[in-house]
């Protein structure tokens, strides 16, 4: 199990994190990159982040 380091809420469900796209940039084959970051549900803190390919 793992748990939120800012308020101990045990994450054990998908729905106990949020995932968020933050930014997206335009790249030189006319996609862009999706930048996302997992926030605990319960608390708002940013527990990770990530890149999650190209879309068109």
């Amino acid at each position: 199990m793992v748990h939120c380091p800012e308020c101990d809420t045990t994450l054990s469900a998908e729905s106990e994190i949020d995932f968020v796209e933050t930014e997206s940039t335009t790249g030189f084959i006319a996609a862009s990159k999706r930048f996302y970051v997992a926030t605990c549900a319960t608390c708002g803190a940013t527990i990770g982040s990530g890149v999650a390919g190209a879309k068109a």
